[in-house]
């Protein structure tokens, strides 16, 4: 894991899930109440081709018409309700 902080000063913390992919925990910049973002960094759309199975789409450019974001936005109060549930599955393995 690795800390960082972003150009506008907020802490984020890098890391790669089970299967290797890039994810991040962030403070959030929202003005109206305290968050942090969580989740994979990409969105790593597939699509199904028959005979084929689940294939990546690539690259999707940000071509302004389209907008997608796979990070959850948690608030303090929805952080604090999760706790419990991941400290369960730290503790048992179970949820």
């Amino acid at each position: 894991m690795k800390r960082k902080t972003t150009n506008r000063g907020f802490g984020y913390v890098e890391f790669k899930d089970q299967k290797g992919i890039e994810c991040s925990i962030q403070k959030s910049s929202s003005a109206m109440e305290e968050c942090i973002w969580l989740g994979a960094d990409k969105i790593g759309m597939k699509v199904f081709i028959a005979g084929s199975g689940w294939q990546s789409m690539g690259h999707l450019d940000n071509d302004g018409l389209h907008i997608a974001n796979n990070r959850m936005h948690l608030t303090r109060k929805q952080v604090e309700k999760l706790i419990p549930i991941l400290q369960k599955f730290v503790d048992t393995g179970d949820v």
